[in-house]
This record gives structure tokens, C-alpha cells and sequence, in this order.
């Protein structure tokens, strides 16, 4: 399968403004000892969550916020330990589950944001790519993305370097999802797609028009 392809952006940015609602927030200041939460104007409520995580300790607080989000995929001591780790180390791009760093990268900049830069910097990276040549029968997902993408990153690229073998379709690309965070359909042929920075950034792309051709992976 061929495809027409352009890249019509890429940014790098520090938040994803869809990750986290003012529900979560009314949840959190509960979370956080917070007594009056009916009283609040919904646009205050961030500011009054800024206010109630200031009185713990900045590892008390990752811990609040990794339960909150993650207590059905991580045990308690595994928990204790990420947010003490992540004080000192960018988890969403060394955890050795790749497929929680989607949520780490928000939960630790949530935390960058609200303790002033206590916590390390992670960015993401947004691509906005129209694709053109799409067979009816074909469905986008997390695979043809990465798939098409890789056609304009150059070879020094780590997901190049990492997945060589998937990309070309010697091999089953299971890991696709841990590589595309997340995606959506802005219109009939443009795509929004959200990764690390750290597997894909903006330099990493050498082309911005190019033809793609995928290669799917067939078992003998």
C-alpha cells in the first residue's frame, strides 16, 4: 500500500491541555485534604489545587496523583517508588513499561507545573500529517501511523534505530502503541499524532512530502 503524505507541522510542547478535566481536579483537591470543594468557581479550581498540593512534600504528592491515575497498573511499592524516582529522573522516557509513559509524561508535568520546576522537564512531540491513498478496508491505527511517519525520519532516529525490523514488516509491531501516544482524526485526510520528544522530535524529520510504502507483516 502506498500513500501520499505531508507533514504540515510539528511542535514540541510540555502539556497536553486534554489530559486532565476539572473533575479530575475537584477529585484531586478531595485527594489533597481540600474541605470545601462545592464552594469553588470552575475557573478557579486549578488555582485552588496548586494551593492544597503546596502543603505536601513534593514526593507525597506524586504519589497522590500516580494513585489517582495509575493504581489498577501499579502495585503500591511500585507506586512509593516512582515518585521518589521521579524527582530525579525523566520516567517518562526511562520507565522500563513504555506503555505508561503517555500518563507519566502528564502526571509529572502536572507536578513540573504545580511545584515550579521541582520536578525534570519532559516534553512531548505533536505531528500534524495529511494522508492521502488510504484503501477503503484500511483503518488507521497506532501501527500505519508510525509506519508512515518513519518514511520521513532520518536514520539516526531512535524508533529507526530501535524498531527497524517492525517498520519494514519482518516483524509484528506490537510495541506500536507504546511509540504513538495518541492520535485523532482532525478531518477527512489530516491526523494529529502525540509522542516523546525523546523517540521523536522535530529534528528528527528529514522530508515533509514524501510517498510512503507500508509494509504489513504476514506470519508464515
Amino acid at each position: 500500500m502506498k500513500l501520499q503524505v505531508k507533514i504540515l507541522d510539528v511542535k514540541t510542547v510540555n502539556e497536553l491541555d486534554f489530559y486532565w478535566n476539572n473533575q479530575d481536579y475537584k477529585n484531586l483537591l478531595q485527594e489533597f485534604d481540600y474541605p470545601d470543594v462545592a464552594g469553588i468557581k470552575e475557573n478557579e479550581i486549578l488555582e485552588y489545587l496548586f494551593m492544597a498540593i503546596s502543603d505536601f512534600e513534593p514526593a507525597e504528592a506524586a504519589e497522590i496523583l500516580l494513585k489517582y491515575k495509575l493504581n489498577d497498573k501499579l502495585n503500591e511499592g511500585q507506586i512509593q517508588n516512582m515518585s521518589n524516582e521521579m524527582l530525579v529522573d525523566k520516567l517518562a522516557e526511562e520507565y522500563p513499561e513504555p506503555a505508561l509513559h503517555f500518563d507519566i509524561f502528564n502526571i509529572n508535568q502536572f507536578l513540573y507545573k504545580a511545584y515550579n520546576g521541582t520536578f525534570p522537564n519532559t516534553e512531548a512531540t505533536i505531528i500534524t500529517l495529511e494522508i492521502d491513498g488510504l484503501e477503503d478496508d484500511v483503518e488507521i491505527d497506532k501501527e500505519l501511523l508510525i509506519k508512515t511517519l518513519s518514511h520521513a525520519l532520518r536514520e539516526n532516529n531512535l524508533v529507526m534505530r530501535l524498531y527497524g525490523d517492525q517498520l519494514n514488516g519482518t516483524l509484528a509491531f506490537d510495541d506500536a502503541g507504546k511509540v504513538i501516544w495518541n492520535y485523532r482524526k482532525l478531518d477527512d485526510n489530516s491526523i494529529e499524532v502525540i509522542t516523546s520528544k525523546y523517540l521523536i522530535s522535530k529534528e528528527d524529520f528529514g522530508l515533509s512530502e514524501f510517498e510512503a510504502e507500508i509494509q504489513q507483516f504476514h506470519e508464515e
